[in-house]
């Protein structure tokens, strides 16, 4: 007697969230993984040993579309054909193509912005993966991505790990497709890349690859920082106050602070890791942004630190202050070469591990670093803003213990109003 088929039902496959296999029948399964993720696959047997073979990833491939493919792999089962061996006689995708589908495809779930994207497109394209680009995704095996890796494992050690990730994020999803067999994905680290690629020294130049200003040196520098006029020199000692990162604090827009409850809030879109993120301000950082504010033109910007138009046009919106002219005022005060804006943030760190009592969880959440499991996350979360909010105006203090003379804030107006 035949074996039913058509087990599963539309609402069943986009509710099922348990990991595993979930047979339709007729060697249909939608396999879920731990992450949630889910994907068709058709099993059969031959030569009395299971094969399986990827029918694409779930909802791109409905059920119904899953069911035909199932049928069109049973009816050639039945003439003694291997439907793994006749669907690779098709057209497969070359690495490249099986690249902007992926990036496509993930266009709502993977992009924090265009940028992302198009970074993840430029590591993954002739910037580093020529070797296999023109491969079709099948015949990609561990020594067509060691080409890829090996010239820049040692040499550039973060890019290197990030480029591996994403080969294998894309071969996963070429498998997910039925475009390459079921099994280990070459790119993957554990009990593979592991025992083939050298374990690259974690030196302290390679901890801080940015340039870092020491510690001690950071209240003079405020100091000179301070006398220097413009709306860079405001975005940059706000960024130095709030231990942010750089992007996060020169694209701070109005509607992220809270004047009253003295915070502000990064909205996930913005943020690294893609979670909110609550940063309390020290009276130093209020008072730069009661400055810009009372800078703010008649065309009600929402920007906090505007950069300048293009000269191309007076109207199109301005852009946050430009990372570039920052680089110049730092260059100007004569310390580009040991210091980065980004840099400033282990000076920070630096700081409040040697010279204060803070718990390290702390200091790490005021970087916006995760720290524990999400339910010690969670549990910190209703006092850690309090603690920050401390620790963030020890540092604001801490900096202020520069002899040097300060411009007052009457003065400070008047030099960024003719910036």
């Amino acid at each position: 007697m035949a074996r039913p088929t058509n087990k599963l039902t539309a609402t069943e496959v986009k509710n099922e969230t348990r990991p595993g296999r979930h047979s339709d029948g007729g060697g249909l399964f939608l396999q879920v993984k731990q992450t949630g993720s889910k994907a068709w696959v058709f099993m059969w047997k031959e030569g009395g040993k299971r094969t399986v073979m990827g029918l694409g990833s779930y909802p791109a491939v409905s059920l119904a579309d899953a069911r035909e493919k199932r049928d069109a792999c049973n009816k050639q089962v039945a003439k003694g054909l291997n439907p793994l061996v006749e669907s690779r006689r098709d057209a497969g995708p070359t690495f490249a193509v099986a690249v902007e589908r992926f990036l496509d495809d993930q266009r709502l779930a993977l992009w924090r912005n265009d940028k992302h994207k198009a970074q993840w497109k430029m590591t993954l394209g002739k910037a580093y993966c020529t070797a296999i680009l023109d491969k079709k995704v099948d015949d990609i095996h561990t020594a067509e991505v060691l080409k890829v890796l090996k010239p820049v494992w040692q040499t550039r050690g973060e890019t290197a790990s990030r480029l591996r990730g994403r080969i294998e994020r894309v071969l996963a999803f070429a498998e997910a497709q039925g475009w390459r067999p079921e099994g280990k994905n070459p790119a993957q680290w554990k009990n593979n890349l592991d025992a083939i690629l050298p374990r690259r020294k974690r030196t302290a130049a390679t901890r801080n690859h940015h340039r870092a200003m020491p510690y001690a040196d950071m209240p003079e520098f405020v100091g000179k920082l301070r006398k220097s006029s413009g709306v860079a020199s405001l975005a940059l000692e706000f960024a130095i106050l709030t231990a942010a990162r750089s992007g996060e604090a020169f694209a701070a827009r109005w509607d992220e602070v809270d004047f009253e409850k003295k915070l502000w809030t990064v909205p996930p879109e913005r943020m690294k890791a893609g979670e909110q993120h609550e940063v309390p301000l020290s009276p130093r950082a209020l008072e730069i942004l009661t400055l810009m504010a009372s800078l703010r033109q008649e065309d009600g910007y929402e920007l906090v630190f505007p950069g300048q138009r293009s000269t191309k046009t007076r109207t199109e919106e301005r852009p946050p202050v430009r990372s570039g002219a920052v680089d110049k005022l730092l260059a100007r005060l004569k310390v580009a070469e040991i210091a980065t804006t980004h840099g400033f943030r282990s000076s920070f760190r630096d700081w409040a591990g040697d010279e204060t009592t803070f718990p390290r969880e702390v200091a790490e959440a005021a970087l916006a670093h995760a720290v524990g499991n999400t339910t010690e996350r969670s549990y910190r979360r209703a006092t850690a803003l309090a603690k920050r909010r401390k620790l963030m105006e020890a540092w604001a203090n801490y900096l202020n213990n520069d002899t040097s003379k300060v411009i007052d804030i009457g003065e400070r107006r008047q030099q960024a109003a003719k910036a």
